[in-house]
């Protein structure tokens, strides 16, 4: 088997399990701190405090309008799980 097939298949496992992990444990609702102001951002395309963090509220804004749960604040939580998956597969590669 090719050394680069390898990781690559390697990488992606790390990814699934990782996401799966985190999916488990992902907050269903609002959490301290800033998550409900970031939350309610995303979900009206408002800008919280500066510096605002627009990628996250526009992924948080698509991830919102996307049925696969009836709870908002667990949808735009799951931008936070995608995103810390794909940083643990980048970290890998």
């Amino acid at each position: 088997m090719n050394k680069k097939l390898l990781h690559r298949i390697i990488g992606f496992s790390v990814f699934l399990i990782t996401a799966f992990v985190y999916f488990l444990t992902v907050q269903p609702s609002v959490s301290f701190w800033d998550c409900g102001e970031f939350i309610a951002s995303a979900y009206l395309m408002q800008v919280p405090h500066p510096p605002g963090t627009p990628l996250f509220l526009i992924l948080g804004r698509f991830f919102s309008m996307i049925p696969f749960a009836e709870n908002i604040a667990f949808r735009v939580n799951t931008v936070s799980v995608l995103s810390s998956a794909f940083t643990v597969l980048f970290v890998y590669l």
